[in-house]
């Protein structure tokens, strides 16, 4: 297992676990409303295609020990509600590690992502991964700067990133 990945670690209201092919009918309502999505090109327009890209890079990821994304399971209702994890990534021919966040449109606004993503954070520097993290945010997506705000994070730069233009925000072992 990938020393990346938060399985099994928890918040006040939600678990890590890896992400299995069964939840795949579950994260599939991601894709079908389109303002999830709406700020990144190259994601296909087919719900079903875009879930089974994710689900294949997300197992990849497991394979290659590269971290990835977690399934966040709310502890109350036991569903899955989103994703979150520490993901390397390749930003301007650098490897940086990146906290990575989506919440299922039914959840947004409730505070999830941001709870998961200074888990991760947390999680990262408590375990001595870095000394730096990352989130690579479209230039358009408020929601997800403000996560990114609130979990101490700062813009550093705006770059393209998978043809999409990105804000690296970055936040310093505290």
């Amino acid at each position: 297992m990938s020393r990346y990945l938060l399985t099994g670690e928890t918040t006040e209201r939600l678990i890590f676990r890896n992400v299995r092919p069964a939840d795949f009918d579950h994260w599939l309502p991601f894709y079908q409303n389109p303002a999830s999505t709406q700020y990144w090109t190259g994601i296909p327009s087919n719900p079903k295609l875009a879930c089974t890209q994710q689900f294949k890079a997300i197992f990849n990821r497991y394979e290659k020990n590269l971290g990835g994304l977690n399934a966040l399971i709310h502890k109350n209702t036991k569903t899955l509600i989103g994703m979150c994890g520490l993901l390397l990534q390749v930003v301007d021919d650098v490897e940086e590690l990146e906290i990575g966040y989506s919440i299922l449109p039914t959840y947004w606004r409730n505070g999830y992502a941001l709870e998961a993503a200074q888990k991760c954070k947390r999680f990262a520097f408590g375990n001595q991964l870095g000394k730096t993290l990352i989130s690579i945010i479209h230039v358009d997506n408020i929601p997800s700067q403000k996560v990114a705000l609130k979990n101490g994070m700062e813009i550093e730069k705006t770059t393209t990133y998978k043809s999409n233009p990105v804000e690296i925000w970055r936040v310093g072992c505290q």
